[in-house]
């Protein structure tokens, strides 16, 4: 018996379509649509076509798409002069700033740069403070579009055991605050876990975001576990994950695909942050349905 497919595609369609459906309500409380600034730096080419991507998202969902391209030979004091103008702009709710930038520019520093009131990636330190204590906060999109996943899939995941395979900022550690903030008990693997088999093997949950082809091997699963699969790896011109697929499949009761399963969301969630940060910024009621 196989694993069922979650199939993030069609859910991210649907968030999409309610995020569509609450930009009028806000459009005309605000007098304007939602807007989204994101800045690319330089010309790598796979930033280029998310950057591509998320302004056909904005625009499709009846927002403002405002698009910065600074070369790569920018320095970092004119890419933060541009992030504060940025934070001034009223029509503004949300800003991101494309990762990676070039070496001789500090992630850290442009994010700090960031108001975190329009942080709609969730990296700047004030977020990811107010997620760690349990507060509201503007949450990286990918970890919480896979919370909507997992609870979409299971409903409530009070007392559930997940294991969160990765520990970067931007998926691994709030994506451990989240399954915290749903009761579920939580163990962070990383790289130097003694024993990964193991640890896995105890999970209800897998969520794997290590960035290495396929390295979550079927026989490491509990049977029934449900897994998510947020590696994004290209092996001989495709694109696989970091779970072997059809092991899986062997062993998991449900699993996101790569691609089509974890992807999808990452955008959908940044149209939702976005709406929520303005209505929250303007003090509107919450949006319903996001």
């Amino acid at each position: 018996m196989g694993a069922d497919i979650i199939d993030g595609k069609a859910f991210a369609e649907r968030l999409r379509a309610r995020v569509a459906e609450a930009v009028p309500a806000f459009a005309a409380a605000a007098g304007r649509p939602p807007g989204l600034a994101v800045v690319l730096v330089g010309e790598d080419p796979a930033s280029q076509v998310y950057v591509r991507s998320k302004g056909k998202a904005t625009r499709a969902a009846g927002m403002e798409s405002f698009e910065h391209r600074l070369p790569d030979t920018v320095s970092e004091a004119e890419l933060i002069a541009l992030v504060e103008a940025l934070n001034r702009d009223p029509r503004v709710d949300g800003i991101l700033v494309q990762l990676p930038l070039p070496a001789a520019i500090d992630d850290k520093a442009v994010i700090a740069a960031i108001d975190p009131a329009k942080d709609v990636d969730g990296f700047h330190v004030a977020n990811a403070g107010r997620l760690a204590v349990g507060e509201e906060a503007l949450v990286p999109c990918t970890p919480l579009g896979c919370l909507m996943l997992l609870k979409d899939r299971l409903g409530d995941l009070s007392g559930l055991e997940a294991v969160v395979i990765g520990r970067s900022n931007i998926v691994g550690k709030p994506m451990a605050q989240l399954l915290l903030g749903e009761n579920a008990t939580v163990t962070i693997a990383h790289s130097r876990t003694r024993d990964l088999p193991a640890v896995v093997r105890r999970a209800d949950i897998v969520v794997a975001a290590v960035g290495r082809p396929e390295m979550v091997k079927g026989d490491w699963l509990r049977p029934g576990a449900v897994v998510i699969d947020v590696g994004i790896n290209r092996v001989d011109g495709k694109l696989v994950g970091d779970v072997d697929f059809a092991g899986a499949c062997e062993t998991a009761s449900a699993i996101t695909p790569v691609p089509g399963g974890v992807g999808p969301m990452t955008i959908a969630v940044l149209l939702r942050n976005t709406l929520v940060a303005g209505a929250t910024r303007l003090g509107l009621p919450a949006p319903e349905g996001v």
